[in-house]
């Protein structure tokens, strides 16, 4: 099979899925693990969940935490309501945890250097949260594997490489190996513990093994990966290298390989790129699939199945990353890297049917791969999760899979860490909420703003300025599920992509095109304009602010446009240096006479941050409004949508006093932002509103998936009049 038909496959797959079968992973709940900080700790305090595990009863999640030192535990005996547990210092940096009944097994670094690498593996009681063991490893430890019948624990003694010493060319000694450590009862014995060398192996830099991901199968046989060897290695349970090989190398064809372009553009080809394969999962006793992230000089972008005997049974090659494409989870800012960077993957068996699961860290998706046949997978599902997916449990027994999500951005004020919980339903896929697929060519989106709908039913958006040379409107059918967009019209000045332009607004004008909002900034020699764009994109008319404007402008400019007649209305996001706290001016032009004007709009006191308007519609006797803060998660408190009535849109001059609208709340969104189990997303960017039948529609922005999880909520909220 070529890595084109594997692509094809695996797109249409996707599509059909809901079809073939109801059963669905859909996730019922998200923990912030800043809920188990220390009594007292500073709640701004860094934490990270990396790899998860889960006790034998399935009760009770262990994480390692690598910011904090210690590893944490939370109680999910109602996995649909998560309570915390705490966390356990454990006196260096915890790698990997793995539970054997209801003990955890935790790999800690301790390393002074990269050329002192020490660690340990400790043994903890979960219940008690003690320390009952430990062994001096003489390494830094990476991943821990659990033999399946309790008997031994495998470590991949890592000694990393330091990426700023000689541009981080390998090797660098000490070499890595495998640490075979038998449990006794139960218990570590350490004195038991035998080291198997793995220099030698590789055809890149033998004499520095840096082994990255262990996993036992049945048969206690440990596969390694040998990540910026790229190379794969089995060894028996008593330490026998049974066989190693290259882990080989993939031609991409239709990536995005230049980064830094401002625009999705899939024509690029990459030949002999090197998998370079981080997480490894046996699926049965023969087979594993490697997550190829890449870290030295290669990343695959995709996903691999191996016979242990070294044949390659599968290669995924692009497909996995297509499909997130189509949902709008494609990482734009990493294009000249490793694309959506598969990064995890695990495996088990859901209501009789074998899954696979693959984590792309930079996309914040899962893949679920219906496994029956590991010659030719099948896409069934993608998962949105949070920022950074970095390990996965899965518990058959309770139908459940969990996620630990290792990026905490709170220095950046965007959402906490979080683990999220999802459940096998017989039940429709709650996600994508939006997707391309379906169109003639591969069509990749994001950061979508405001709307309109149109009289036919269907729904325009735009992109904002994270996009900068590919500006775009696109046509979404929203009586699909998922909503569908079916066409993507290039904003264009004079035939080139339009630049200098943040569109943030979106109107019809009445002659088959649009105007557009467009958002300043000085900084960036954005101007604050309006514009008249064709049916076909090409903008026909800019208009700038008048001197009165400008004169009182501030970067957080024009965020939405609708039109009532011959005059359009602006909704300002934030106050400008006239404007009394807590009003921003609904600026309005009249197309005819060329006249502008403005009212004022009351907007809530922010809890915490700021709070400002992101949408403007007029449908029947009122103009809707969204009105949000910029918090994420837990610490949101405004998100909402009000309507003004039509009767107070009466405009006043500039630069005098403005008459003050007033304003009825119509929905709290934070209800509908929760209803698929996930945190609060800050940014509810659209609203558009059916004029047929006033059904209301909501879009949010994933902000180009650049430090945020990419995911992208688009969902009804019933009739408005």
């Amino acid at each position: 099979m070529s890595i084109r038909f594997a692509c094809m496959t695996s797109v249409i797959a996707l599509a059909a899925a809901p079809a073939v079968a109801e059963m669905n992973f859909n996730r019922i709940a998200s923990f912030p693990v800043v809920q188990n900080l220390p009594e007292g700790a500073d709640i701004a305090t860094e934490t990270s969940p990396e790899i998860i595990a889960a006790t034998a009863d399935g009760m009770t999640l262990v994480y390692t935490d690598s910011p904090l030192g210690a590893i944490g535990m939370i109680d999910i005996t109602d996995p649909a309501a998560p309570k915390p547990l705490g966390s356990m210092d454990l006196g260096g940096e915890p790698t990997s945890v793995a539970v054997i009944g209801a003990t955890g097994f935790v790999g800690v670094n301790t390393s002074d250097s990269y050329t002192a690498p020490s660690g340990r593996l400790v043994s903890v009681d979960i219940t008690g949260q003690t320390e009952t063991g430990a062994c001096d490893l003489g390494g830094q430890p990476d991943s821990i594997a659990a033999a399946p019948d309790g008997s031994f624990i495998s470590v991949a003694i890592e000694n990393e490489r330091d990426e700023d010493l000689n541009d981080g060319v390998i090797p660098q000694l000490p070499a890595g190996s495998l640490i075979m450590v038998p449990l006794a009862d139960g218990a570590l014995d350490c004195a038991a513990m035998k080291t198997v060398d793995l220099t030698g192996l590789a055809d890149i830099a033998p004499t520095d093994p840096e082994p990255e991901f262990v996993d036992i199968n049945g048969l206690g046989e440990t596969v390694i990966t040998l990540q910026e060897n790229n190379h794969m290695v089995v060894v028996d349970r008593d330490g026998t290298v049974i066989s190693h090989f290259s882990a080989g190398a993939v031609d991409l064809t239709g990536i995005d390989a230049t980064d830094e372009r401002g625009a999705l553009i899939f024509d690029e080809d990459q030949p002999g790129r090197l998998r370079e394969p981080d997480a490894v999962k046996w699926i049965d006793d023969d087979h594993f699939a490697t997550a190829n992230e890449g870290d030295y000089n290669g990343g695959s972008r995709g996903w691999t199945i191996f016979h242990k005997d070294g044949n390659t049974v599968y290669e995924n090659g692009t497909g996995f990353e297509q499909a997130i494409i189509q949902i709008g989870h494609y990482p734009d800012k990493r294009s000249d890297s490793k694309g959506v960077e598969p990064e995890s993957v695990t495996a088990a068996t859901f209501g009789g049917t074998p899954l696979i699961f693959v984590g792309a860290e930079r996309a914040s998706v899962v893949g679920v791969y219906d496994a029956t046949d590991p010659a030719n997978p099948v896409l069934r599902q993608l998962l949105p999760s949070g920022v950074g997916p970095e390990g996965y449990v899965t518990i058959p027994d309770r139908n459940l899979l969990v996620s630990a999500n290792e990026k905490d951005l709170i220095e950046d004020g965007g959402p906490r860490a979080h683990v999220m919980i999802y459940e096998y339903q017989d039940a429709p896929a709650s996600y994508p909420h939006l997707t391309s697929d379906g169109m003639d060519t591969l069509t990749g989106w994001g950061a979508i703003s405001g709307m309109v709908a149109d009289d036919d039913g269907m729904i325009y958006a735009v992109n904002d300025s994270f996009y900068s040379f590919q500006p775009t409107i696109f046509k979404i059918d929203p009586s699909q599920t998922p909503a569908r967009i079916t066409d993507a019209i290039r904003v264009t000045r004079k035939g080139y992509p339009a630049q200098k332009i943040d569109m943030e607004g979106i109107t019809l004008d009445g002659k088959g095109g649009f105007w557009i909002a467009s958002e300043g900034r000085t900084d960036r020699v954005t101007p604050h304009a309006i514009y008249n764009v064709s049916g076909d994109g090409e903008i026909k008319k800019e208009i700038g602010l008048p001197a009165d404007l400008m004169k009182v402008e501030k970067r957080f400019g024009f965020e939405g446009i609708t039109r009532i007649g011959d005059t359009l209305w602006m909704a300002v996001q934030r106050e400008w240096k006239d404007d009394p706290k807590n009003h921003v001016k609904l600026v309005a032009y009249n197309i005819e006479t060329g006249d502008w004007g403005a009212v004022h709009y009351p907007k809530a006191e922010p809890a915490t941050g700021w709070v400002g308007l992101s949408d403007i519609v007029a449908h029947g006797d009122h103009v809707y409004i969204i009105e949000r803060d910029n918090q994420h998660d837990f610490r949101a408190v405004t998100k909402k949508v009000y309507r003004v009535p039509a009767a107070d849109m009466v405009p006043a001059p500039l630069g005098g006093d403005l008459p003050v609208v007033s304003k009825q709340e119509v929905r709290d969104l934070i209800p509908d932002l929760t209803a698929t189990g996930g945190y609060v997303l800050d940014k509810i960017e659209g609203i558009a509103i059916l004029p047929a039948t006033g059904e209301a529609f909501i879009s949010t922005d994933n902000d180009g998936v650049d430090d945020a999880s990419g995911e992208t909520m688009f969902f009804s909220i019933g009739t408005v009049n």
